[in-house]
C-alpha cells in the first residue's frame, strides 16, 4: 500500500482515483453475443455456454433433484447460518415496506401512491473464484418480500456441468423460481430478451467481470432496467489513535481480496496508527490463501494522513465510498456528517463482513463514486410506484380554473379543452 501524508487538496482527485481499466476492446464482443443471444435464443447460449464456460449443456434450467442433491451437500453449520442471514436481511428489508397515505391537496382532490412489485426479475450471480451464495440471499429475500411473481437466476455452471451447492440451497432458501445454469454475457443477454427457455425479465440484478457489467450496461439502454451501473468493490477505513491496527488491516484485506481491481483507502490524522497498520497489512497479507488477488488490489491502495477531523469528512464525502468503517471514538458524530457513502459500518467492532453475510443490510452498494447519487439495493428497488388521483364536483370546482390557466399558457388547448368540459358538466 502507499502511504500518502498530508496532501493538499489538489492532491486529492488524484489520490483518490479508482483502478481504471480499458474496457472498449470488449465492447464489440459483448454486444456480438448480445445480438447473437437475441435472434438464436438458446441455440447461441448453449455455443457460448461451450465456448466460455467450457461446458455442454442438454438443459440451462437446473432440475429440482439437483437443487434437493445440492441440500445434502452443504454442511449442517453452513445451512444454519444461510437460513439465520436470510431470517436477518427479512426482518430488515420486510421493515422499509411502508404506503404513502392518501392525501387531500385540496379540497375534492385526492392523491396517494401504491408500490407494485415489478412481476419479473432477473438474479446474476458470478461464478469464478468465489461462490457468492451471499448475493443471492441480497437479491432473492427482498425480491420474494416486494412481491415478484417470478425471480430468474443465472449463474455459470462448473466445467462438470453443475452449479455450486451453496448457492443452490440458498436459493431454494429465497424463493427463487427458476435457476439456469448459463453465465456471462449470454446469461444477461437471455434474461434481457428472453429465449426459448429462459424468460424475459424486466430488470436485472447482480454484479460480475467486466464482461456483465459492460452487457448490462448494454440492455439497459433500451431493453431492461439494472440495479444499478457497477464497477469493482471498494472500501474506505477512518480510524484514529483508538483504532486496533490489526482491526483496520483486516478490514482493508478483506476487501483487497475480492478482485485485482478492488480497492481499499484508509483515512486517519494518526501518523502512528498509519505506521501500524502499513506492518500489519503486510503480516496478514502474507499467509492470505488468494494472496495474488490482495496484493494487485493493494497496489493501488492507500494510507492517506491528513489534519484534522473536517478533512477527514471532507475527503471521505469526495471519494463516496461504497464501503466506510468508521473505527473512532466519536463515530457517531462522524457519521451524522457523510452525505456520500454506500453502506457504513460504525464502531471498532462492526467489520464491512457483517454487511456482506448476515447483519440484515444489503451488500449491493453503488461503487465507482455512484454513491454521490445513487442508493444501494433495498426494497423499492423490487417495485415500482404507481401515483393515482381521484376529483370529485368539489374538486373540479377548486382546481378546475388552476388547470385551464396553466394549459392555456402552454398552448396546450386539448388540455386545457379537458377540464373545461368537466367544469361545465
Amino acid at each position: 500500500m502507499q502511504l500518502v501524508k498530508y496532501p493538499d487538496k489538489a492532491q486529492w482527485a488524484e489520490l483518490l482515483k479508482r483502478p481504471s481499466f480499458d474496457n472498449s476492446s470488449l465492447t464489440a464482443t459483448v454486444r456480438g453475443v448480445l445480438d447473437d443471444v437475441r435472434s438464436r435464443g438458446d441455440e447461441a447460449v448453449c455455443e457460448y455456454e461451450l465456448k466460455f464456460d467450457k461446458v455442454e449443456l442438454q438443459s440451462f434450467a437446473v432440475s429440482e433433484a439437483e437443487i434437493a442433491e445440492a441440500a445434502t451437500l452443504v454442511s449442517d453449520e453452513l445451512k444454519q447460518a444461510i437460513q439465520q442471514a436470510k431470517a436477518n436481511i427479512a426482518k430488515f428489508h420486510a421493515a422499509q415496506a411502508h404506503e404513502l397515505p392518501c392525501i387531500e391537496t385540496m379540497p375534492g382532490v385526492r392523491c396517494w401512491q401504491k408500490a407494485i412489485a415489478i412481476q419479473r426479475v432477473g438474479l446474476y450471480i458470478p461464478g469464478g473464484t468465489a461462490p457468492l451464495f451471499s448475493t443471492v440471499l441480497m437479491l432473492a429475500v427482498p425480491a420474494q418480500i416486494a412481491g415478484c411473481k417470478e425471480i430468474v437466476l443465472c449463474t455459470p455452471p462448473a466445467k462438470d456441468g453443475k452449479v455450486n451447492p451453496a448457492v443452490l440451497y440458498a436459493a431454494s432458501v429465497a424463493g427463487v423460481s427458476k435457476i439456469f445454469k448459463i453465465g456471462g454475457v449470454q446469461a444477461i443477454g437471455a434474461m434481457a430478451y428472453g429465449t426459448q427457455s429462459v424468460p424475459k425479465v424486466y430488470k436485472i440484478f447482480g454484479p460480475g467481470n467486466q464482461y456483465v457489467t459492460a452487457a448490462k450496461q448494454a440492455v439497459s439502454l433500451k431493453d431492461v432496467a439494472i440495479d444499478m451501473p457497477a464497477g469493482p468493490s471498494e472500501v474506505e477505513v477512518i480510524a484514529d489513535e483508538t483504532a486496533n491496527a490489526a482491526f483496520v488491516a483486516a478490514d482493508l484485506l478483506s476487501q483487497a481480496e475480492h478482485g485485482a481491481d478492488s480497492q481499499a483507502i484508509l483515512i486517519t490524522s494518526s501518523e502512528s496508527l498509519a505506521n501500524e497498520v502499513m506492518k500489519e497489512v503486510e503480516k496478514q497479507a502474507a499467509v492470505l490463501p488468494r494472496f495474488a488477488l490482495a496484493e494487485q488490489s493493494l497496489s493501488h491502495s492507500r494510507i492517506i494522513v491528513v489534519r484534522d477531523l473536517d478533512e477527514i469528512i471532507d475527503i471521505t464525502n469526495e471519494y463516496a465510498p461504497e464501503h466506510l468503517i468508521v473505527e473512532t471514538k466519536n463515530y457517531m458524530d462522524i457519521a451524522d456528517r457523510i452525505v456520500n457513502a454506500g453502506s457504513v459500518f460504525l464502531g471498532h467492532l462492526t467489520p464491512e463482513s457483517a454487511g456482506d453475510y448476515a447483519s440484515g443490510t444489503n451488500h449491493t452498494l453503488p461503487t465507482s463514486g455512484y454513491a454521490h447519487a445513487y442508493s444501494g439495493v433495498n426494497l423499492d428497488s423490487f417495485r415500482k410506484k404507481t401515483t393515482f388521483q381521484e376529483i370529485t364536483p368539489e374538486g373540479i370546482a377548486n382546481i378546475g380554473r388552476i388547470v385551464e390557466v396553466m394549459a392555456e399558457n402552454e398552448q396546450l388547448f386539448a388540455h386545457k379543452n379537458a377540464m373545461t368540459l368537466r367544469m361545465k358538466k
